[in-house]
């Protein structure tokens, strides 16, 4: 397994972890991030080398969320974000994040990503659910690009 797949796979489940506690912020937020993510490293054994690229996950959903959240609650049909599972829910925060904001990742591997992740995390309906939403996402994303040339 890659280390980026490492790294997904750990920012799923710090996020997954976040939806149950909650985060009660004060001060620096990018400080409270950083000092709960190292604990979480440390608590779960999450690689070294796959902490950078989690980390820059992280930030990059928690500081676009609001957009995030807005296209999946766009392109999962008839599912209310809050209904969703846990798991597919942030999962699909890692692949619409990466589909959205990260160059370095084309949005084919951001979704075939995501969907092999969830066989792993999810339920027997979790690959095709997330497979779908983040289809949709690329289908608006493309539809968009040709509306602008």
């Amino acid at each position: 397994m890659g280390t980026r797949r490492k790294s997904r796979e750990a920012a799923l489940q710090y996020l997954f972890q976040e939806d149950f506690i909650g985060t009660a912020i004060e001060g620096s937020y990018e400080e409270l991030l950083e000092d709960r993510f190292t604990r979480f490293c440390s608590h779960y054994q999450i690689s070294r080398k796959a902490r950078p690229y989690a980390f820059e996950l992280l930030q990059g959903i928690l500081f676009s969320r609001d957009e995030i959240d807005a296209a999946i609650r766009e392109h999962a049909t008839n599912w209310r974000l809050e209904r969703i599972a846990v798991t597919d829910r942030n999962l699909l925060r890692v692949g619409v994040y990466e589909m959205l904001f990260s160059e370095d990742v084309p949005p084919q591997v951001a979704i075939n990503e995501a969907v092999e992740i969830a066989k792993r995390f999810g339920s027997d309906d979790s690959p095709s659910f997330v497979n779908g939403v983040l289809d949709a996402v690329q289908g608006s994303r493309q539809q968009v690009d040709k509306s602008l040339t």
